[in-house]
Protein backbone atom coordinates (compact mmCIF):
# COMPACT_ATOMS: atom_id res chain seq x y z
CA UNK A 1 0.00 0.00 0.00
CA UNK A 2 1.41 3.40 -0.95
CA UNK A 3 0.51 6.79 0.34
CA UNK A 4 0.61 10.08 -1.56
CA UNK A 5 3.91 11.10 0.09
CA UNK A 6 5.99 8.12 -1.06
CA UNK A 7 8.37 8.37 -3.97
CA UNK A 8 7.89 5.60 -6.51
CA UNK A 9 10.76 3.13 -6.72
CA UNK A 10 13.11 3.73 -9.58
CA UNK A 11 14.36 1.04 -11.90
CA UNK A 12 17.96 -0.07 -12.05
CA UNK A 13 18.24 1.56 -15.45
CA UNK A 14 17.13 4.88 -14.01
CA UNK A 15 19.57 4.56 -11.13
CA UNK A 16 22.44 3.75 -13.50
CA UNK A 17 21.44 6.67 -15.72
CA UNK A 18 21.34 9.04 -12.75
CA UNK A 19 24.70 7.77 -11.49
CA UNK A 20 26.22 8.21 -14.95
CA UNK A 21 24.87 11.76 -15.20
CA UNK A 22 26.12 12.61 -11.71
CA UNK A 23 29.54 11.17 -12.47
CA UNK A 24 29.67 13.05 -15.76
CA UNK A 25 28.78 16.31 -13.99
CA UNK A 26 31.41 15.65 -11.33
CA UNK A 27 34.10 14.94 -13.92
CA UNK A 28 33.17 18.06 -15.91
CA UNK A 29 33.39 20.13 -12.74
CA UNK A 30 36.80 18.70 -11.89
CA UNK A 31 38.05 19.37 -15.42
CA UNK A 32 36.77 22.95 -15.24
CA UNK A 33 38.53 23.44 -11.89
CA UNK A 34 41.77 22.04 -13.31
CA UNK A 35 41.49 24.34 -16.34
CA UNK A 36 41.06 27.41 -14.16
CA UNK A 37 44.01 26.42 -11.95
CA UNK A 38 46.24 25.78 -14.95
CA UNK A 39 45.16 29.04 -16.61
CA UNK A 40 46.06 30.99 -13.49
CA UNK A 41 49.42 29.24 -13.23
CA UNK A 42 50.19 29.86 -16.90
CA UNK A 43 49.35 33.56 -16.53
CA UNK A 44 51.67 33.85 -13.54
CA UNK A 45 54.40 31.94 -15.35
CA UNK A 46 54.04 34.29 -18.33
CA UNK A 47 54.41 37.37 -16.15
CA UNK A 48 57.41 35.81 -14.42
CA UNK A 49 58.94 34.89 -17.78
CA UNK A 50 58.61 38.46 -19.06
CA UNK A 51 60.23 39.82 -15.91
CA UNK A 52 63.09 37.33 -16.23
CA UNK A 53 63.61 38.20 -19.91
CA UNK A 54 63.83 41.91 -19.12
CA UNK A 55 66.23 41.16 -16.27
CA UNK A 56 68.35 39.04 -18.61
CA UNK A 57 68.61 41.81 -21.21
CA UNK A 58 69.59 44.37 -18.58
CA UNK A 59 72.13 41.94 -17.13
CA UNK A 60 73.72 41.55 -20.56
CA UNK A 61 74.06 45.32 -20.88
CA UNK A 62 75.64 45.46 -17.42
CA UNK A 63 77.99 42.60 -18.31
CA UNK A 64 79.18 44.48 -21.39
CA UNK A 65 79.88 47.55 -19.28
CA UNK A 66 81.80 45.42 -16.79
CA UNK A 67 83.94 44.02 -19.60
CA UNK A 68 84.80 47.53 -20.78
CA UNK A 69 85.52 48.57 -17.20
CA UNK A 70 87.89 45.62 -16.84
CA UNK A 71 89.69 46.60 -20.04
CA UNK A 72 90.01 50.21 -18.84
CA UNK A 73 91.23 48.93 -15.48
CA UNK A 74 93.97 47.00 -17.26
CA UNK A 75 94.82 50.20 -19.15
CA UNK A 76 95.02 52.09 -15.86
CA UNK A 77 97.46 49.44 -14.63
CA UNK A 78 99.88 50.48 -17.37
CA UNK A 79 99.05 48.45 -20.48
CA UNK A 80 97.57 50.01 -23.62
CA UNK A 81 93.78 49.88 -24.10
CA UNK A 82 94.06 47.42 -26.97
CA UNK A 83 95.93 45.00 -24.69
CA UNK A 84 93.28 45.31 -22.00
CA UNK A 85 90.52 44.62 -24.54
CA UNK A 86 92.49 41.65 -25.89
CA UNK A 87 93.00 40.20 -22.41
CA UNK A 88 89.30 40.58 -21.54
CA UNK A 89 88.29 39.01 -24.87
CA UNK A 90 90.68 36.09 -24.25
CA UNK A 91 89.21 35.45 -20.82
CA UNK A 92 85.69 35.58 -22.27
CA UNK A 93 86.68 33.10 -25.00
CA UNK A 94 88.11 30.72 -22.37
CA UNK A 95 84.84 30.86 -20.43
CA UNK A 96 82.86 30.32 -23.66
CA UNK A 97 85.02 27.30 -24.54
CA UNK A 98 84.44 25.76 -21.12
CA UNK A 99 80.70 26.30 -21.38
CA UNK A 100 80.60 24.78 -24.89
CA UNK A 101 82.51 21.73 -23.65
CA UNK A 102 80.14 21.35 -20.70
CA UNK A 103 77.08 21.85 -22.92
CA UNK A 104 78.17 19.23 -25.44
CA UNK A 105 78.87 16.76 -22.64
CA UNK A 106 75.37 17.33 -21.25
CA UNK A 107 73.77 17.03 -24.71
CA UNK A 108 75.33 13.59 -25.10
CA UNK A 109 73.51 12.50 -21.93
CA UNK A 110 70.09 13.49 -23.31
CA UNK A 111 67.67 10.62 -23.83
CA UNK A 112 64.83 11.69 -26.14
CA UNK A 113 62.47 8.95 -25.00
CA UNK A 114 60.71 8.99 -21.63
CA UNK A 115 62.07 5.60 -20.57
CA UNK A 116 60.55 5.59 -17.07
CA UNK A 117 57.09 6.43 -18.40
CA UNK A 118 57.33 3.76 -21.09
CA UNK A 119 58.47 1.15 -18.57
CA UNK A 120 55.68 2.12 -16.19
CA UNK A 121 53.07 1.92 -18.99
CA UNK A 122 54.37 -1.50 -20.06
CA UNK A 123 54.16 -2.75 -16.47
CA UNK A 124 50.60 -1.48 -16.21
CA UNK A 125 49.62 -3.19 -19.48
CA UNK A 126 51.26 -6.46 -18.38
CA UNK A 127 49.49 -6.30 -15.01
CA UNK A 128 46.14 -5.68 -16.66
CA UNK A 129 46.72 -8.50 -19.16
CA UNK A 130 47.64 -10.86 -16.34
CA UNK A 131 44.50 -9.98 -14.38
CA UNK A 132 42.26 -10.46 -17.43
CA UNK A 133 43.66 -13.83 -18.55
CA UNK A 134 41.60 -16.71 -17.21
CA UNK A 135 43.52 -19.15 -15.11
CA UNK A 136 43.89 -22.51 -16.77
CA UNK A 137 42.82 -25.28 -14.48
CA UNK A 138 42.11 -28.88 -15.22
CA UNK A 139 38.40 -28.75 -14.42
CA UNK A 140 35.84 -26.22 -15.47
CA UNK A 141 32.87 -25.33 -13.29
Amino acid sequence: MTTGNQIPERTIGQLVSDATNDLSTLVRGEIELAKSEVTESVNRAGKGGVAMAIAGVLALYALGLLFFAAAWGIEAAGLPLWAGLLIVAGVILLVVGGLVFFGLKEFKKVKPTPEKAITNAQQTVNTLKASIKPTKSGASA
